[in-house]
């Protein structure tokens, strides 16, 4: 099943898709699909009320696709986690984690426009898994305890500026990481024991020509080692969204050309669906 929030920003309403493909209203269950509704076993909830058969139908159409997570508190991104990828960076295989954050308020939804800012440069896309909290998660024994406390999947286009994350300061990650909209999500939230995370296919496309093409396999840390060290570093709490790093074919590479004002990228994972977003230049008055 997939859950989904569907609706005008910031007036998203829940909604679920079975495993036939019907379209069912969580409103009955729920306001929204949140921190809140996850640590309170929404999943769970969600499936036993479609077993009882208490969702009504729904028609979403013409309705705009939302993050399928409401208001997260963080965003943790895992940087240079594909083996490849460091390589065309210019860097080593890192030997633990490498972690940066996003605002919150980067989260769009699916086929947002994403903003160029002012005197962005160098704008680049990247496909990602992300993962998706369901439990508060501190000092986990282990990797396999982070099984537990994983709600589910979806994907994330951890859209960055690298003029902004590599030139200004020094290198600041973060600051080429936080634009508004630069961090498309969705479409829906892929429950976590219908996901295998280090077996799907992930592509990335800008104007239909392809750029990233790779697998979670090759991952440097998989997603259950990544979940077990960040506990030990912050607690994790229901919503918050993990973006677990991205493969090579970005623009960074310099074998492609940064992002301009109409370009089009499309974002797909295997089997958790794919996102369409075009490119805006943000003109001040």
């Amino acid at each position: 099943m997939e859950l989904l929030r569907l609706g005008a920003p910031g007036h998203e309403h829940p909604f679920v898709r079975d495993d036939e493909g019907v379209l069912r209203d969580l409103g009955p269950l729920t306001a929204d699909i949140d921190g809140a509704f996850l640590a309170a076993d929404g999943i769970a909830r969600v499936r036993e009320a479609l077993t009882r058969g208490t969702l009504p139908g729904a028609d979403g159409e013409g309705l705009r696709i939302g993050p399928p997570v409401a208001r997260p508190a963080a965003v943790i991104c895992i940087g240079q986690n594909y083996a490849a990828h460091a390589a065309e960076s210019g860097a080593e295989p890192p030997a633990h984690p490498v972690v940066f954050f996003k605002h919150p308020n980067t989260v769009v939804g699916p086929d947002d426009v994403v903003l160029l800012p002012p005197g962005a440069r160098k704008v680049d896309w990247e496909v990602e898994l992300a993962v998706v909290i369901g439990r508060t998660a501190r000092y986990l024994p282990s990797p396999e305890a982070a099984r537990d406390v994983i709600a589910g999947y979806t994907i994330s286009n951890d859209v960055s500026e690298r003029s902004f994350q590599l030139d200004v300061s020094g290198g600041q990650w973060s600051k080429g990481k936080c634009s508004e909209t630069f961090n498309p999500l969705g479409p829906a939230l892929v429950p976590a024991d219908e996901v295998d995370p280090q077996a799907l296919r992930l592509r990335s496309f800008v104007n239909d020509e392809p750029r990233q093409d790779s697998s979670t396999a090759d991952m440097i840390f998989p997603v259950l080692e990544i979940v077990h060290e960040l506990s030990q570093y912050l607690v994790l709490e229901p919503g918050d969204i993990i973006n677990t790093g991205t493969p090579q074919g970005v623009a960074l590479s310099g074998r492609f050309p940064y992002l301009d004002d109409g370009d089009e990228m499309r974002i797909e994972i295997e089997g958790l669906g794919a996102q369409r977003q075009r490119t805006e230049r943000v003109v001040l008055a």
